[in-house]
Order: structure tokens, then sequence, then C-alpha cells
């Protein structure tokens, strides 16, 4: 029987499984949806179907790169606590999902996880996590990758820890000093490279507070202008890697630094753990107070 997209789909609203283990499921099934989510069941899949809902917020961040430092591989893996992310069968499996990005330059999350989690396995990257959810008890995922290759400049990478990893491409200079910049990205989160990239619609949000702020003001208008050309430089110059005063030395701006060694920034990579996801603010004394009055 063949199995379709709808189908697929369905699976997937109703296990919250993968995608790739969804169709799996079906085609083991023979196209029969119970049979499949009855299949899941008994191979641990609904184990870790039950925890695909629960918020996963902690967990590493990990770069690996080539002998020849040609390519770097930066990639996310969930947990929902820091207890977690500090098992040496969370970290080992981290570095082995790091290791097949490296490695096999997958182009979605989906592939990457139909990929064999080593060299030589049968087992997947998502059959490993499967069973790695069912061995610790938590949501794990793998939420991002990049894998950053360059042929004729320099990549460097930075780690603060577990939790935060920067990947700077940068054609020429030397890989103390893309190093260095990536140490930067690290501490001063810059949105952008320079002002050329920075959003459109980032730029109009931050111009409508300006000029809201100068009309308050009560200036006349030619004054109002010059104000917000004053003020919107200073603010590009703040979320621009360029415009930026450099960590370890201040009076220098990035920009000015990497142009003196001959070099330029292309693009850089900056991930920190958990950023973006919304995480569940547990309030006890409200939770208590709830089953008391459930309880009356």
């Amino acid at each position: 029987m063949q199995i379709t997209a709808a189908m697929v789909k369905e699976l997937r609203e109703r296990t919250g499984a993968g995608m790739m283990e969804c169709k799996k499921a079906l085609s083991e099934a023979g196209g029969d949806m119970d049979t499949a989510i009855e299949n899941m069941r008994k191979s641990g899949a609904a184990k870790a179907d039950k925890k695909a809902g629960r918020v996963a917020a902690e967990g590493l961040i990990v770069a690996r790169a080539t002998d020849d430092n040609k390519s770097v591989a930066i990639v996310e893996v969930n947990c929902e606590t820091d207890f977690v992310a500090k098992d040496e069968n969370f970290t080992n499996f981290t570095y082995a999902v790091a290791d097949r990005v490296l490695a096999s330059n997958p182009s979605s999350i989906d592939e990457l996880m139909a990929m064999p989690l080593n060299d030589g396995d049968s087992k997947t990257v998502e059959e490993a996590r499967q069973e790695l959810v069912a061995k610790i008890g938590e949501n794990i995922q793998v939420r991002r990758f990049e894998n950053v290759q360059v042929e004729g400049g320099t990549v460097g990478a930075y780690m603060h820890g577990a939790r935060i990893g920067v990947v700077v491409d940068m054609k020429g200079g030397d890989e103390a000093l893309a190093k260095d910049v990536a140490m930067h990205v690290a501490a001063s989160r810059p949105i952008c490279v320079a002002e050329g990239d920075v959003p459109a619609e980032v730029l109009e949000k931050e111009k409508d507070i300006l000029v809201a702020q100068a009309q308050d003001s009560g200036k006349p208008a030619e004054i109002i202008e010059k104000m917000i050309e004053g003020r919107l430089r200073k603010y590009l110059a703040e979320i621009t890697l360029v415009g930026q005063p450099f960590v370890k030395d201040p009076d220098q701006t990035v920009g000015k630094l990497v142009s003196g060694a001959g070099a330029e920034v292309i693009s850089f990579i900056r991930y920190e753990v958990g950023e973006g996801i919304e995480k569940k603010q547990e309030n006890f004394a409200d939770e208590v107070m709830a089953q008391v009055k459930a309880s009356e």
C-alpha cells in the first residue's frame, strides 16, 4: 500500500513522533494506522511520544571541526533539566549527533534524524534519541544545527562552557583572530555582521520608536531629524558586529580590528541553549492553593 503524506501527517498528529518514524511505522504496518500506533507503543516509541509535549529548554551546544579546520559543525540538543544535560549518555549522544552533521552535512533535521548515528550502525539518530528518552525519562530533542564550510577563508569557533557556542566564517586573517571574534560574539550578542545585514523590519521598528521619542521632546522638526539620525547610528553600532567595541580592547571596534588584519567577517552563528524556547514557570504556592480549593 502506498504511504501518502496525509497518512504520515495523521500519524504524527496522533502520536507526536517524527516524520521519518511515522513513515517507517506505516510502511511496516502495511498502511494500517491502528497497527502502526500499536507497534510504536510496543517498540517504546510511545513512551518517548508521551514526553514529546514537555518543554525541553536545557541541554548542550557542541561544536566539532575537521582536522584542517575548514568545516565546523555546531548543534543544539535539548533536554528538560540541567542535571540530564550533564549525564554521560546525553553528552555522548550530543557529540555523536555533531559528528554526524560534520561528516554527512544533512540539509534538514528530518534528514539528519534518518541518518545512522554512528558509521556502520543500523540505528538512526531518531531511534537512538527515542532509546535515550526511554532510558533517561526526559524529553530530548535535536533542535538545530549548522555546518559551516569554507574553501579559501578561516573558520573560528568558541565555546563558552556548554551553553553558548559561536562559529565565525572569515575571509583572510588567522584562526587566532577568528576565535577572538567568536569570543566577542558570544559575549556581545550582535544580531548581524554589518549595517547592510540588519533586517528591514528591525530597522523600521527602531525608527518608529525613535521618531515617537523625538516628537515627544517638543523640539523643532530639523532638530528632531538630526536626533533620529544620531540615535539610529548609535543603535546600528550597538547591534552590528563590526560596529561594536571589541571586548578585549574597547578602544577599537571589531570592524577596525578585523580590517587592520586584512580580514573580513563573512558570517557568524551564535547558539545559546534554550534561547527562544518558552519555559514553563512553576509557581508552587499557586499550585498548592489550587489543590486546596479543589478539595473543598
